[in-house]
């Protein structure tokens, strides 16, 4: 590694930002194809061959499955990074944008063996949402082995995040657009260049290893007729309903199970894998179908092949729903990105068998429900229709398929921003107390320090206004931050840090408060760096005029993080 190191930083700074970034594009593929590889070794192993075996045998030796697997996993999760939890994705999101991209190392190790044991255990969660994660912190570490700084791996994150949803899709175009829609939030990024060419490179690894076959083959696929055509904005409207409620049952869930102290964290997971175990089974014995389990694809692969009809259809998605929800909710190691598209291609199934009832369906026309509900469905949650739509027609290769998958991403969107504030993602990051800014300064240094303080401050603080232990423990479970503005009436009193509350708390003594710097909207970023350098804990509260209304804070760490992304953009 230090010869490589060695070399890159020999070579000019345009063909090192190549190289670099097709060594990001490789690590994260191949761990993302070696996580798929191993969720799916498990899962064949374990709950594939039981199917096999008397209903006694797959009974009991299911229960244990689920149950060993959900106690590793809650361990993992709780003794080494609570942030591999989940899908994965809002913790990436948060990295690249609060700490330039630098992911550690753990939070690799983690989510690849825990992920392996949820899902291949058969949590009803998907292997998507964890690739990217694991995929980014990969890149991440690899740009550190590289020799990049700490506050330079924004394009190592979202490289490998593309390159790692890339291999385990098979979609590097549906790969570049989510990263660019979800994770930088820009679609005309400076980063696009190496985010494309990583994605390629993860699709490549998956080609070679697995194979370059599609993730789903569609018999039978054609432009629908105008039945199809009448029935994509219901079946796409359904659809974005069953998203949207998923989404507020999972973050429900987890709401409540966030601020619970009844039960301990790790012991949390094995809830939502017995309820999937009891719904997976109820499933089995009456449907020799394990949909419910793990990430479902088998029974969807047969319901777009016409081998499960609307009945069964309907009885798969109740069980996958129920189940996903509540694995997400107590704290499961996966994603989401599965089991959506499962659910819509239900939906769609579903529909197309119940007016099948009444009028003749043609088999391009139940296809194009399923997965126009497979878009909608997925587009409702991730709020990235453009996304949607290219993931399924890289999945199943049809280009016929393109002009209603366009129609049902209007009709989800529609319904989906209107029901629901901010996507999956963004939400769980609104609940973990986290709000992300994204700082676009002006174009030179003098510029930019004449820049009003408002530009960059976060307006959404957490404030204290009752320093009674009860309350003053209930703040700092539910927020993550080192800092809080504490108010009495109306008047600012002081800064409260963590260490101070903590310690306050455990002695059973009231916090001591450090004194509160100040500024005003319209002050400078020039008069703001004094101002941090002169406060003892590097935090400036923003006020209105009369100096009494909290409008927002400054701490360092959003000045610098500003001052090096203008730095990066090349425009300081």
């Amino acid at each position: 590694m230090q010869i490589l190191v060695h070399y890159l930083q020999r070579l000019p700074k345009q063909s090192r930002a190549v190289l670099q970034t097709c060594l990001y594009g490789l690590g994260a593929g191949a761990s993302a194809v070696f996580f798929q590889m191993g969720i799916n070794w498990l899962y064949r192993l374990g709950l594939g061959k039981l199917s096999q075996q008397s209903t006694s045998t797959f009974l009991i030796g299911s229960l244990a499955i689920i149950v060993v697997s959900s106690l590793l996993m809650g361990w993992l999760l709780n003794s080494f990074c609570r942030e591999a939890a989940g899908s994965g994705i809002p913790q990436l999101k948060l990295a690249f944008w609060k700490d330039f991209g630098t992911v550690p190392w753990r939070v690799a190790w983690v989510k690849f063996v825990a992920g392996i044991v949820s899902i291949g255990g058969g949590q009803s969660l998907g292997r998507e949402g964890p690739s990217v994660q694991l995929a980014g912190a990969v890149s991440s570490n690899l740009a550190g082995l590289a020799g990049e700084a700490k506050q330079n791996r924004r394009l190592a994150a979202a490289a490998g995040a593309a390159a790692g949803l890339a291999a385990a899709f098979n979609t590097p175009l549906a790969a570049t657009t989510f990263v660019l829609e979800e994770i930088i939030g820009d679609l005309n990024s400076r980063l696009l260049g190496g985010v494309l060419l990583a994605s390629v490179l993860g699709a490549l690894v998956v080609h070679g290893v697995i194979g370059a076959q599609p993730s789903f083959t569609l018999t039978g696929a054609a432009a629908p007729s105008w039945v199809g055509y009448l029935l994509t904005p219901v079946v796409a409207a359904l659809a974005g309903l069953v998203g949207v409620y998923f989404q507020k049952a999972s973050l429900g869930l987890r709401g409540r199970m966030k601020s619970t102290r009844r039960v301990p964290g790790w012991l949390l997971p094995l809830a939502g894998g017995l309820i999937t175990w009891g719904l997976g089974v109820a499933v089995f014995e009456r449907t020799q179908r394990l949909g419910v389990f793990s990430l479902g694809y088998d029974d969807l692969s047969s319901a777009l092949a016409g081998d499960i009809g609307w009945q069964l259809a309907t009885v798969l998605l109740a069980a996958k729903f129920i189940a996903t929800f509540t694995c997400y909710g107590f704290g499961g190691c996966g994603g989401i990105f599965s089991p959506t598209l499962f659910f819509g291609g239900m939906t769609g199934v579903a529909l197309a068998g119940l007016v099948g009832l009444e009028w003749p369906m043609a088999r391009a026309d139940t296809l194009t429900l399923a997965v126009v509900g497979m878009s909608a469905c997925l587009g409702a949650v991730v709020g990235a229709p453009v996304t949607g739509i290219l993931i399924v027609f890289e999945m199943t290769h049809e280009f016929a398929l393109v002009p209603v998958l366009m129609i049902g991403a209007l009709v989800s969107q529609a319904i989906s921003r209107k029901m629901n504030r901010e996507n999956f993602y963004d939400a769980l990051l609104t609940q973990d107390g986290y709000h992300i800014e994204h700082v676009r300064p002006p174009r030179d240094l003098q510029s930019w320090q004449q820049f009003p303080v408002s530009a960059i401050a976060n307006f959404r603080p957490v404030i204290i206004r009752d320093l009674v232990p009860a309350k003053l423990q209930d703040v700092l479970k539910a927020h993550p931050y080192q800092r809080f503005p504490v108010v009495q009436g109306d008047k600012l009193t002081g800064i409260l840090t963590r260490r101070e509350a903590e310690a306050a708390l455990r002695e059973n003594r009231a916090p001591k408060l450090e004194n509160a710097t100040t500024c005003l909207p319209h002050q400078t970023v020039r008069k703001l760096q004094g101002l941090l350098v002169e406060s003892p804990i590097n935090f400036v509260v923003l006020v209105d005029d009369d100096g009494g209304k909290i409008l927002g804070i400054i701490t360092l760490h959003d000045l610098l993080r500003a001052e090096v992304e203008k730095a990066g953009s090349g425009d300081l």
